[in-house]
């Protein structure tokens, strides 16, 4: 039995579950007596892991991407729910079932393709259809390109991650082209559908998500032009000029040189492309850091190193009754001193 998922977890709560192990760091404590440093997750998403106490007699036992058993608690560490081990056991592969233990769309990929080719065939423009089609009519292509996520770890990082950010772009870059007549939708969707593209070679996703050798060596964005330009060689008569505006939009996308882009967009659908992916991909990034953190009690996340900010649950902060005000202290009405030495007068009359 697996146990609760990450996602199920509250503060206070024993645990005992299988996780799979995506991070492990054997560290030392101000004694120098070792502790183990964790991420652990499932298909629901991830959480951080300590263990304290006698890490030299498990710390040999399981690596990386091997699944264990933890029993321990769920406890709240600066806002962030946080996994305390006091068990680790290794678990064979044939006891799990793999499919608990990578994230997936909650749409149906093939669905989300299929939206995609739709996008595809209402194109006007005859050259960048055929380039499109014969990308994404390549059987292996197109199954790898429903299963990948669409990055490591930071925004839609699970199976069929990649498709999703793709429709999801498809749809502000209509509605961005409609609000901008001057920007060639056609040329657009072509960056939206092939910008990221080299991820289906630049990620391996068999059991947590990590680096081909091919990733590590080439990057996303050259593995996309070797892919594009293979499907170009099979259109001799494909125009120059159009040619270098695709390959400008997957080499720019990143925006900046710092970010990892060969060339900084210098065209209005590459600066687009540029814009529209960012945003997608910030929002999905905030959407699923709340998600993640929902069950810490807190109105503000941990500190989001891709965002580099916390991050505040609207919802939960306007829900939460306002603070009590403290009642004013009763004062002694203040007369002027010409109603004292009235009142004083009057007394005396009396």
């Amino acid at each position: 039995m697996k146990g609760l998922t990450i996602a199920e977890l509250t503060p206070n709560q024993n645990v005992n579950a299988v996780y799979l192990v995506l991070h492990k760091d054997v560290r030392q404590k101000t004694s120098g007596e070792p502790y183990l440093s964790l991420v652990v997750g499932d298909r629901s998403g991830e959480i951080d892991a300590k263990m304290w106490d006698n890490v030299a007699e498990v710390a040999e036992t399981f690596s990386r991407d091997d699944f264990v058993r933890v029993k321990g608690e769920a406890i709240l560490y600066n806002n962030r729910l946080q996994l305390r081990l006091h068990r680790l056991t290794r678990v064979a592969d044939n006891e799990v079932d793999l499919a608990d233990f990578l994230p997936v769309s909650k749409r149906d990929p093939d669905e989300m393709f299929a939206e995609m080719m739709a996008a595809v065939r209402l194109m006007k423009n005859e050259w960048l259809r055929r380039l499109l089609e014969a990308v994404l009519g390549d059987a292996e292509i197109a199954a790898a390109y429903k299963r990948a996520p669409a990055a490591k770890g930071i925004h839609h990082a699970w199976l069929g991650g990649l498709v999703e950010h793709v429709v999801s772009l498809i749809k502000l870059a209509r509605f961005a082209s409609a609000h901008y007549p001057f920007i060639d939708e056609d040329l657009l969707l072509t960056g939206v559908i092939l910008h990221d593209i080299g991820k289906i070679s630049e990620l391996k996703y068999d059991r947590s998500f990590s680096y081909t050798s091919e990733g590590q060596l080439l990057g996303h964005i050259q593995l996309g032009l070797r892919i594009v330009g293979e499907k170009l060689a099979g259109i001799p008569d494909f125009p120059p000029k159009l040619r270098s505006l695709v390959e400008h939009m997957i080499l720019s996308h990143h925006g900046q040189l710092e970010f990892g882009s060969p060339k900084v967009p210098v065209f209005a659908e590459a600066l687009l492309l540029h814009h529209l992916d960012n945003l997608d991909s910030k929002m999905e990034t905030l959407r699923a850091a709340l998600e993640r953190e929902r069950n810490s009690g807190s109105e503000w996340t941990a500190y989001n190193q891709a965002l580099e900010r916390s991050l505040l649950d609207r919802e939960r902060y306007l829900a939460a009754p306002p603070p009590p005000t403290a009642p004013k202290p009763a004062t002694k009405p203040q007369g002027t001193l010409f109603g004292e030495q009235l009142l004083s007068a009057l007394r005396e009359e009396e």
